[in-house]
């Protein structure tokens, strides 16, 4: 919980995030994944009105779940 809270994790997390999306060794695919489901959360919040998340925790989630997924899948590949 602790982790979840700390502005130091979170700022690791957006760097992970902007070097993973810059890499030509990630599929455009999969940087898509992470950025059509954010922009269009981003965008069309009212089209959503049954979820009670705010964009920014939206953003932090789906953050999250792509700098470990694509770490895992490129392994150390990434520059």
């Amino acid at each position: 919980m602790r982790k979840l809270l700390s502005l130091r994790h979170w700022k690791d997390t957006f760097v992970r995030v902007f070097r993973l999306l810059g890499s030509k060794d990630v599929a455009l695919a999969d940087k898509l994944l992470f950025t059509i489901p954010v922009l269009l959360y981003w965008v069309l919040p009212d089209a959503l009105p049954l979820m009670p998340f705010d964009d920014i925790a939206v953003t932090m989630i789906a953050a999250e779940w792509f700098a470990g997924r694509m770490e895992k899948k490129y392994n150390n590949k990434i520059k």
